[in-house]
């Protein structure tokens, strides 16, 4: 979590916590020095804001005892938080990670972090802004960045999808008997309609049959020689993709659409009419066609009142 904006970490400790603006003041310059970015070695930074030593400015809040010196054990919650952060980007992002490779995926994660760090209460939101952060600096994910915004979106849909709300589902009796030139449909919020570049779905079933593979023989006696040559996962190719990524009884699915079905379901997303919708859709499509997509949503729960 960091300070709010505009309030800066304080750079001294006050001389004494008599005061409720006094304990506020102590409270930032804690937060401000567990949150700072490491240094290069993952260690605490030597310097403080103002330029002193970060040791002269932990000494000033923190007692030493007989085996740590203040900035020794300031450092170890300082680290703490950051391996953290650092593991639920990675935990978040297997697909990203599996297709930049470690090293590049390491750099991509420090820098992120390094420019959107949490600023909030829950984990959840660590990587909301890293489709924006890959599009806005590619530098680095090049030469995979298309490949990069592909995976970070649909990690992020991922996410969104296991925990976001779910609204009361309408019933064909409800749709039926509304005029459909009016009546205008939800799509639940934990629906998430992706057009991409490239068929990350099938990727990202690769990746986890890969590290399901992998952590199988990790609790076998198997030599690290072997984990070491445990196949890499081919990148996909350049390949146009319709998907929806939703959740049933808490566990999450990709599901392919073909385009005129995604057009129906972006357009009932964007508030129009259902008659309108169905006319995004485009030409050739037939009704049996259009009754057999909305049965199957319906039945998947995905439509629903609109808020």
């Amino acid at each position: 979590m960091r300070n709010p904006p505009g309030k800066n970490p304080r750079r001294r400790a006050p001389a004494r916590l008599d005061s409720a603006r006094a304990l506020l003041a102590f409270q930032r310059l804690l937060h401000g020095a567990l949150v700072r970015p490491l240094a290069p070695g993952d260690r605490m930074q030597s310097r403080w804001t103002d330029g002193r030593p970060m040791a002269e400015v932990a000494a000033e809040f923190i007692k030493p005892n007989d085996r740590l010196t203040a900035f020794d054990r300031l450092e170890i919650y300082n680290r703490m938080y950051w391996f953290r952060i650092i593991d639920s980007f990675y935990e978040d992002n297997p697909g990203l990670r599996a297709a930049l490779g470690d090293r590049k995926f390491n750099r991509l994660a420090l820098a992120y972090l390094a420019k959107h760090p949490s600023h909030s209460f829950t984990l959840r939101n660590l990587c909301a802004r890293l489709e924006a952060f890959v599009r806005r600096e590619p530098r680095w994910t090049a030469p995979r960045t298309a490949l990069a915004l592909d995976l970070a979106r649909f990690e992020w849909a991922q996410t969104v999808a296991f925990d976001e709300a779910a609204r009361p589902v309408l019933t064909a009796a409800e749709v039926g008997r509304a005029d459909p030139a009016r009546l205008r449909l939800g799509l639940q919020p934990y629906v998430a309609l992706l057009a991409l570049r490239h068929p990350v779905d099938t990727y990202m079933l690769a990746v986890k049959e890969r590290d399901a593979l992998r952590s199988e023989a990790s609790n076998a006696t198997t030599s690290t020689r072997h984990m070491k040559r445990s196949r890499k996962v081919a990148l996909p190719r350049l390949e146009r993709t319709w998907v929806a990524v939703h959740r049933v009884d808490n566990r999450l699915y990709y599901k392919r659409l073909e385009v005129p079905a995604f057009k129906i379901l972006a357009a009932l997303r964007a508030g129009r009419p259902l008659a309108r919708a169905v006319a995004a859709a485009g030409r050739g499509v037939t009704p049996a066609q259009v009754q057999d997509w909305f049965a199957r949503w319906m039945q998947l729960g995905w439509i629903c009142r609109r808020k």
